[in-house]
């Protein structure tokens, strides 16, 4: 799947406005349309989204505050959505920092890119395992955190595995895979990569969801 960086609509209002290159990108677009696209993409492909409701704020805030913002440079997300993490990460990511979208719908990248003006934002087209030519396009070795909302479970054969191990390798020597899920299936597919993988359960969104982490860690020396 070839890499698609978008044009930036340069009409918009959001980069500079509210401060230190932070975007207005919270107050972009209405809860509704948001809403609608959400559920008009979850019919058409309810494979590819876990759930017909965006993530709850309670969700958005326990995954993020896990994040040390004042040392990330690149953050990739996978699956962005109507941007429900997207914009709160980019409230809380530095003036020089980069955030790397990565979705598979068309749609979604197309809603992004009209609705999100900021120029630490890229949105590609393409797919998660992908994500190191994605990052190395951005102008990055690797980076410091991912964050996904892919549904692993619902996921064809080969393809989470693939995601997972892309991932550990796109990542800093400890930097971390957070996961929102409404499965534990994903465990599965970190636990023999990653070395520290954490796991718990956020009940005010609907349905519940798994909030999980795996850290990278470097591979201890092999003795002589």
């Amino acid at each position: 799947m070839a890499s698609i960086p978008l044009k930036k609509n340069k009409n918009k209002t959001g980069a500079g406005k509210t401060g230190a290159g932070k975007t207005g990108a919270g107050k972009t677009g209405s809860f509704f349309s948001q809403w609608g696209m959400f559920f008009r993409q979850f019919v058409k492909h309810p494979g590819m989204i876990g759930s017909v409701i965006p993530s709850s704020a309670t969700v958005v805030n326990r995954m993020l505050d896990q994040v040390d913002w004042r040392n990330t440079r690149l953050f990739v997300e996978y699956g962005p959505g109507v941007g429900t993490f997207t914009r709160s990460i980019l409230d809380r990511l530095s003036a020089d920092g980069t955030l790397l979208a990565i979705d598979l719908n068309l749609d979604f990248v197309a809603y992004l890119e009209a609705e999100i003006d900021d120029p630490r934002l890229r949105v590609v087209h393409g797919s998660a395992a992908d994500v190191r030519r994605f990052i190395k396009e951005a102008g990055y070795y690797q980076a410091d955190y991912v964050l996904s909302g892919i549904p692993f479970s619902t996921l064809p054969e080969g393809v989470g595995e693939a995601i997972c191990a892309e991932t550990r390798a796109a990542l800093r020597p400890g930097g971390a895979f957070l996961i929102y899920q409404y499965s534990r299936y994903v465990l599965r597919l970190l636990n023999p990569l990653f070395g520290d993988v954490s796991d718990a359960l956020e009940w005010r969104n609907i349905p519940p969801c798994r909030m999980i982490r795996a850290v990278r860690q470097e591979a201890l020396a092999q003795a002589a």
